[in-house]
């Protein structure tokens, strides 16, 4: 059901037909629900939209709200539903683990969880073999920068600005967004570098990054030899030689920044820092918790696209399609460094997670998901480059396969981040048209857009008419 405008612009966009239909809401009035939510719910759980959606039902890359209103959901729950919202595969094969059996702890052995690691290892290059399961992407990062520290009997860890990593005590320390900062000790050995951000940082020009869309800035390269490689890797030495002793226990870095808006980095620049880090006795961890699974459209793993294998890797978010698991993935040798004591973790591998995860990686693969994201992604990031270059405010588009940012600005020239309240009105356009999107960035002013890894040509069509539509009513409001 279309919301007609009082602007002049009309939007041409219409949305694909689905022929699925929701069930009847049948739960609270909408008022109550918000009267739960006011006193009932922790309220650093901050919701979006001014006039926030009660959903009530998931079809694919389809959302239903309480009063039947459809959505195209270009965030998926936070970068996690990578199948497909109630994907009949994975909802067929976590029932039957239910009528099973829901639970019980890895003391013991069940077929699930020995059938998962199996499956998921053979997904990894050698010698990442050996897998400890989790609950959250926090837990997976917490628990790898434990094992760098035991393996490697030093203590600094170097994660890159812009990053997150999670919000537990540890992990806040290499989460480096001053949003997610809380004011009490936390992180300590934790430093963080420079961010190579061939868009908004120092360097970097139209060549740089492994991207179907180059940013607009000028490129003073020449073939084979990046410069703004080469002056983010010497701010990386700085930061080693100056902050930090000289061994150190790790690196961790996304292969693609996801809550800083898709940030890319200069091609190579991850190879060299690996190998200086792999110098100072430090191991290498790659956070996939947001890239992997086939996301970025050319690889299944984010790393695999720099060309590097990580000493450790870790796994959330799509991993489950939106149940609650997590892993960290890594060599023999490493993980007996964590055998020397006991570590346990309660819930981590029960059999109703492995059951989804592995209903996961068969749905990647019967339904050509990654092959998907890459087609339907480099569609995406093309048809967002030509409003790139018709609208002033739309400074940066990046990405690989399903993993996009659209960064906002004031103009392209100062690169200035546009507005919140601006960025605000233009997003929730988009919603009252039917598109949901995510934001990011340090100043929230990066559109994101991750969808469920099943979309298609059709929905980016639709999708990229709205928010074109949006941009036009922002000049109209101007």
């Amino acid at each position: 059901r279309q919301q007609k405008w009082k602007s002049s612009v009309s939007t041409q966009a219409k949305m694909p037909p689905c022929d699925f239909v929701p069930e009847k809401y049948e739960s609270y009035p909408y008022e109550h629900m918000q009267k739960i939510r006011e006193q009932n719910i922790a309220p650093s759980l901050r919701m979006h939209y001014k006039k926030p959606l009660l959903l009530h039902q998931g079809h694919m890359q389809w959302l239903f709200d309480h009063e039947g209103r459809r959505y195209l959901d270009l965030f998926a729950g936070i970068v996690t539903v990578s199948v497909g919202h109630c994907h009949p595969k994975v909802t067929m094969a976590t029932q039957k683990q239910l009528a099973r059996l829901w639970h019980t702890a890895n003391i013991y052995m069940y077929p699930p969880i020995h059938e998962y690691a199996e499956k998921l290892t053979s997904l990894f290059p050698d010698p990442l073999k050996v897998v400890y399961l989790t609950n959250s992407g926090s837990e997976a990062n917490d628990l790898a920068m434990f094992m760098a520290r035991l393996h490697t009997r030093n203590f600094d860890i170097i994660a890159l600005r812009g990053g997150y990593h999670g919000g537990s005590p540890y992990t806040l320390g290499v989460t480096s967004l001053t949003p997610y900062k809380h004011g009490v000790a936390n992180g300590f050995g934790c430093t963080a570098t420079m961010l190579p951000d061939v868009f908004r940082g120092p360097w970097g020009g139209s060549h740089c990054r492994d991207s179907p869309v180059q940013t607009v800035r000028k490129c003073s390269c020449t073939e084979g030899a990046c410069l703004a490689k080469d002056q983010y890797i010497e701010q990386f030495k700085d930061t080693l030689n100056t902050s930090v002793p000289k061994t150190v226990a790790g690196f961790i870095a996304e292969p693609i920044q996801g809550v800083n808006g898709a940030v890319q980095y200069p091609r190579n620049f991850l190879k060299e820092a690996y190998q200086l880090i792999r110098e100072r006795g430090g191991l290498c961890i790659s956070d996939e918790v947001q890239a992997g699974f086939g996301r970025t459209g050319s690889h299944f793993w984010g790393f695999q696209t720099h060309g590097v294998v990580p000493d450790i890797v870790t796994l959330a978010k799509g991993i489950g399609n939106g149940f609650p698991m997590a892993a960290v993935v890594t060599t023999k040798e490493i993980a007996n460094s964590l055998a020397q004591n006991l570590h346990f973790n309660t819930f981590g591998g029960n059999p109703l997670a492995c059951v989804a995860g592995a209903a996961v990686l068969d749905a990647i693969e019967e339904d050509s998901l990654q092959k998907n994201s890459e087609d339907v992604g480099t569609y995406m990031l093309l048809e967002l480059a030509k409003l790139r270059d018709k609208f002033e405010i739309v400074g940066d588009v990046r990405g690989k396969g399903l993993m996009i940012g659209v960064e906002m600005v004031t103009d392209k020239d100062s690169r200035c981040p546009l507005p919140a309240e601006e960025i605000s009105q233009i997003w929730e356009d988009c919603k009252d048209m039917g598109v949901l999107i995510g934001r990011g960035g340090l100043y929230s002013q990066t559109f994101r857009i991750k969808p469920p890894m099943c979309i298609t040509k059709r929905d980016v069509d639709f999708a990229v008419e709205v928010f074109r539509t949006a941009l036009q009513r922002h000049i109209e409001r101007a």
